[in-house]
């Protein structure tokens, strides 16, 4: 195994999330850029409405949201409007700019938990420009393999022999997996990179036990398998690599001028609103200062 990254914890408000990727040793797993853990956080009615995502923009990637527990209202500038429940997939396409809501109205309404993954795959640079879109995809649509054991749900690219029907631009895989304590799991074979993240339980790879909130990443070309220590479960991800990428904010592009570009975009509002959610949004947040000069 190449490396093992812990989550970060950070406070967004209201609830907290687990953020993986970037990571300073490993910006990138093929082209997964960006991976948060979201929660599992348990609201009581009357959340405040401070704990939305509000409006903000993306350019030059695609995000993937899944949950295991909740639902989160999806509202964007292309004109959708779609709620995401457990075992469903929402898929958006920022391409040449997209921006979008993230409102928790059900767990406003009722509470309940949320428990989620969002990751951020960025774009080859051929793509990177492409019109903006936004799909969503049942549970039903999904790739299911069970087993012995293994449940398998393919959320996007290929795996396992089964391909999921989500709009990939580059080769890659991700996948829920639940496994049963004691059983064993290869990753699919083929890609550049391949990691998995515990989202629950524990794993063990070559001996060494690995707890809930890790990510492995495997070396290229060499065997990885996991075995469950209890009963778990995975999130697996890779790819090929599509070159490295500049992160800013919600920002990716493989130009820092195009990020520039994006940010004074933001900043003089000429970004459409998403629109049945355009009466706030999220500020760009001020540049960071700049290094001391150490002659000063």
């Amino acid at each position: 195994m190449e490396r093992v990254i812990e989550q970060r914890r950070r406070d967004l408000g209201g609830f907290e999330v687990g953020r993986v990727l970037p990571f300073a040793q490993r910006r990138m797993v093929g082209p997964f850029i960006f991976f948060d853990h979201m929660g599992p956080a348990d609201f009581a009615p009357g959340l405040p409405r401070e704990v939305d995502v509000r409006p903000h923009p993306h350019i030059g990637l695609s995000t993937v949201t899944y949950l295991v527990d909740g639902e989160i209202m999806h509202r964007d500038s292309v004109g959708s409007e779609q709620a995401i429940r457990p075992g469903e997939v929402n898929w958006m396409t920022a391409g040449r700019g997209i921006t979008h809501s993230e409102r928790f109205e059900k767990a406003r309404a009722q509470g309940g938990v949320l428990n989620g993954l969002q990751a951020w795959v960025a774009l080859p640079e051929e793509h990177e420009e492409t019109e903006p879109a936004f799909e969503h995809f049942a549970e039903d649509r999904l790739p299911l393999i069970d087993d012995r054991g293994v449940r398998l749900r393919v959320l996007a690219g290929r795996a396992y022999g089964a391909a999921a029907p989500v709009p990939v631009h580059s080769p890659l895989f991700y996948v829920h997996a639940v496994l049963d304590a004691g059983t064993r799991l290869e990753l699919p074979d083929g890609y550049d990179d391949r990691a998995v993240y515990v989202a629950n339980g524990s794993v063990e790879v070559d001996g060494r036990r690995y707890e809930a909130g890790r990510m492995l990443v495997f070396a290229t070309g060499r065997p990885a398998e996991v075995a469950a220590v209890e009963a778990s479960v995975l999130m697996l991800l890779g790819g090929d690599s599509v070159g490295p990428r500049h992160i800013e904010w919600n920002f990716v592009s493989s130009s820092k001028e195009r990020i520039e570009q994006a940010k004074a975009d933001w900043r003089a509002g000429r970004m459409k609103l998403p629109d049945l959610d355009n009466d706030e949004f999220i500020p760009l947040p001020p540049d960071p200062p700049p290094p001391p000069n150490p002659m000063s």
